[in-house]
């Protein structure tokens, strides 16, 4: 099997590092990889979405694997199926669950899965009066793509107007401002949780839970993630079926309903409180850092999963995952999140411990390889460690010690990953 892979960070190089252990794999293109992913397969400078379907069609790539949501919600699936060619993800009318917050707000609303009470509008003066109406804090989200950072949780109903006047008057997020998402804040624990679905069948993959703060204790400014782990112990089995029947099976029956069948990976970020699941967000895609830690835990074949939901054959797919816990912690370079820093070269220890090496790896996001051949920082989020493990202290201590083992200048992480789950 030939497959593409599109995407340049970590969960684009997790993904592709599972296939490359599949033996049904013969080749693995990533458009457009990063300076790390070019040791699983060959990258590729192409970017339209024609050209890749063109590339696709003319090297007779079996399946493609979308990993960001940007081409998801801009309709490269269509441009692929048009084509003919076999393709992971959903289109551009069902990748509105992550591309419209206000489609997916009115989508629930209209299929009652639970989520918060909340009012969508393009008027500020409409948006004061309910902001007042709530207790503080209160959630503000711009309805566009903002690269996760169009949600703001305001600690006060004053600082919620202030957010809410940024996003509509265009200051805070252009055009994907120009209508806005307020929301009453739900006070629980946050999971994240992945369905693989083909349009009427899913596979759910063990929950996780990531660490959006920059800083340990969830101090600090929100990121892109800085570490997650799964499964997580905070979600058991009668959790898991109210969101079945609560969430995975309304939301996939309503897509199709409404002529807009999902295919490809539905993530659903679930605040529980009280023990009741209640629907913070969709993603079309995998999570990142998340999607890190479980593709490690995969232990059917990755082309099996991807290829079955996008073909519609999910039933007759077997898909298992090892007993196992995982826990992937991020590094990121000096002024991450704040601004850009200097490339910095990033060197990786020869790993001599036996037990360390069969049971970590290393997902790498923001690299470059330089004209030299060698590997430096050059993104925010540069590269995450995984370890795996019997116990989540197991998996955390072994990615710890594999953190030790790679330098770079001014690199930084979080110490605290999976704190929630030892309570420490």
């Amino acid at each position: 099997m030939k497959v593409l892979v599109i995407g340049s960070g970590g969960r684009e190089y997790a993904i592709g590092s599972a296939l490359s252990k599949d033996p049904a794999v013969e080749k693995i293109w990533f458009a457009p990889g990063n300076g790390a992913t070019d040791a699983l397969g060959e990258n590729l400078s192409l970017s339209a979405y024609d050209e890749l379907a063109a590339f696709a069609k003319r090297e007779g790539i079996d399946l493609t694997i979308v990993g960001p949501e940007a081409p998801l919600v801009g309709g490269i699936v269509d441009v692929f199926e048009k084509e003919g060619l076999t393709i992971f993800g959903p289109s551009a009318q069902a990748a509105q669950l992550e591309g419209s917050k206000i489609f997916m707000k009115n989508f629930l609303a209209r299929h009652k899965i639970p989520t918060a009470r909340y009012l969508e509008t393009d008027s500020f003066e409409k948006a004061e009066r309910f902001i007042e109406s709530l207790e503080a804090p209160i959630v503000v989200k711009a309805d566009g793509l903002c690269a996760g950072k169009g949600v703001i949780i305001a600690p006060t109903r004053e600082e919620a107007k202030e957010a809410a006047r940024g996003m509509l008057s265009g200051e805070a997020f252009g055009e994907a401002g120009s209508r806005i998402v307020v929301e009453e804040f739900l006070d629980g624990y946050e999971l994240s949780v992945f369905a693989v679905c083909d349009g009427k069948e899913y596979v759910v993959l063990p929950a996780a839970q990531d660490h959006k703060r920059l800083l340990d204790g969830d101090r600090g400014p929100n990121t892109g993630g800085m570490g997650a782990y799964a499964p997580t112990p905070l979600i058991d089995e009668t959790l898991y079926r109210k969101l079945d029947e609560r969430v995975i099976r309304p939301t996939l029956a309503g897509m199709e309903e409404e002529g807009m069948p999902f295919k490809g990976v539905l993530f659903i970020g679930v605040m529980v409180v009280g023990g009741e699941p209640y629907i913070l967000e969709y993603n079309v895609r995998f999570g990142d850092p998340e999607c890190e830690v479980l593709m490690p835990l995969l232990k059917s074949p990755a082309s099996e999963l991807f290829y079955k939901a996008a073909t519609g054959r999910l039933s007759e797919a077997r898909i298992e995952f090892h007993d196992r816990y995982a826990v992937g912690v991020v590094m990121a370079s000096k002024n991450y999140p704040y601004k850009s820093s200097e490339p910095a070269e990033i060197i990786v220890d020869a790993i001599h411990h036996e037990d360390l090496a069969a049971n970590s790896t290393i997902a790498y996001a923001g690299v470059s390889r330089g004209d030299d051949g060698k590997l430096y920082a050059t993104g925010g989020r540069v590269l995450v460690c995984v370890g795996l493990g019997d116990s989540i202290r197991e998996a955390r201590d072994r990615a710890y010690m594999l953190v030790g083992q790679v330098h770079f200048a001014g690199k930084q992480c979080r110490t605290d990953i999976a704190y929630q789950a030892l309570q420490e």
